[in-house]
């Protein structure tokens, strides 16, 4: 990166990157032992780097602060709450495992909307990890990478985020959805039908996810677990939910929206597999509903937002995505329509709330993305040896 060599006066040793992602369906189940589909988005971060003799880091960003450096060092991080606290997160995970580095320069470009609900931290990190394991030939496969990225976000940045974004900013394939028991870390791949477009437009509504509601959504379904004697709410199906409706509110609605989410997320993957565009665009919908009514994450500009894309010709369904309170709408539309669905709908949204959306999907690389040609530019991934998730029956 030309950028590097600007800001740092000497070429960097070593280049990696990583996407952002969408979640097709499953929300705020990860954290939760649940089931997730989400998939890698053609936008990514990148990040050239280049080790130094000592035990500073220099971070710098194309996007903030004019490029200027920000710095720290390697056992004395300290969160500032900016940008640079996914910086110093990875490094003091790293540090957690025993991981050994050194000081590095280190310079980040990116296309992934911030806050937009589509991963831009999780991109971040993976593709830091990801440069940092290349120069200082660190065993790390895409797993522990994911892990890694997570142990940031939750002891570090305070961000008591699930392993979903990481897994898919590690893992992810171009065109197809990541299917993950979060349980037991078990995942595959599931290809996008090519009749169907993935469309996602964010909000122009940054949300903080280390802010309160996303953690009280945690201490909620925590405190829910403690009643019902269990130790997560994976442990319960559909034909516990009578069980469920006897927790005080709001933990039975909190409860509800896990167990039902779950379900929609085995449908959805069968409905993917057997090429079920409606019954995929109906899970959509009716996940998006749970989101607002039983989970409480969603705000009337988002509702606003979802409603404008599911009403575009072609379009068969849509919901918030990511963990709320602003962010994203993710939908899915016959192929061939979701350019014009996308466009026209972030027009209405734009004239309707006075806020500026910004399409995400289809997007102009989403077209090369869609075909698997080694890495589509999403980076070198390494093997894991996780087991593959084995194929679910639709309940």
């Amino acid at each position: 990166m030309s950028g590097f060599a600007d800001r740092f006066a000497r070429p960097p040793e070593t280049e990696a990157r990583a996407p952002g992602r969408v979640n097709l369906i499953g929300e705020h189940t990860d954290y939760n032992g649940g089931f997730v589909l989400p998939m890698p988005i053609p936008q990514t971060t990148d990040v050239a780097l280049a080790a130094r003799d000592d035990d500073r880091v220099q971070a710098a960003s194309a996007s903030v602060d004019d490029g200027a450096p920000q710095t720290f060092r390697l056992g004395a991080e300290q969160a500032r709450g900016t940008w640079l606290d996914y910086v110093q997160g990875v490094t003091f995970a790293l540090r957690e495992r025993g991981a050994v580095v050194r000081g590095f320069d280190a310079w980040f470009t990116s296309d992934v909307p911030m806050g937009g609900g589509v991963s831009s931290s999780a991109a971040l990190q993976v593709a830091l990890l990801r440069a940092l394991r290349e120069r200082f030939q660190l065993e790390l496969d895409d797993l522990e990478v994911a892990r890694l990225a997570q142990r940031s976000e939750n002891g570090f940045v305070g961000a008591r985020v699930g392993i979903m974004d990481p897994l898919v900013s590690s893992l992810g394939w171009p065109g197809h959805a990541l299917f993950v028991d979060t349980q037991s870390l078990e995942w595959r791949h599931v290809p996008i039908p090519r009749d169907i477009e993935v469309v996602a437009v964010d909000s122009g509504i940054s949300h903080r996810l280390a802010g309160g509601e996303y953690n009280r959504r945690r201490e909620e379904c925590e405190d829910a677990c403690a009643r019902l004697g269990i130790r997560t709410l994976r442990e319960l199906g559909i034909e516990d939910l009578g069980r469920v409706e006897e927790l005080p509110e709001p933990l039975a609605r909190r409860v509800r929206h896990v167990v039902t989410e779950n379900a929609r997320v085995l449908a959805a993957v069968a409905a993917l597999e057997q090429d079920r565009a409606d019954s995929l665009g109906r899970l959509l919908d009716d996940s998006h509903a749970s989101l607002r009514d039983d989970y409480e994450v969603s705000i009337d500009a988002i509702d606003k937002l979802s409603a404008l894309l599911r009403a575009e010709d072609g379009v068969l369904g849509a919901r918030l995505t990511g963990g709320g309170f602003g962010g994203a709408v993710v939908g899915i539309a016959r192929y061939g329509q979701g350019v014009a669905a996308a466009a026209d709908t972030a027009m209405r949204y734009a004239r309707a709330t006075g806020n500026q959306p910004t399409v995400v999907l289809p997007h102009a690389t989403a077209e090369a993305a869609r075909t698997k040609n080694g890495t589509a530019d999403f980076g070198t991934p390494r093997k894991s040896t996780v087991p593959v998730l084995k194929p679910p029956h639709s309940p």
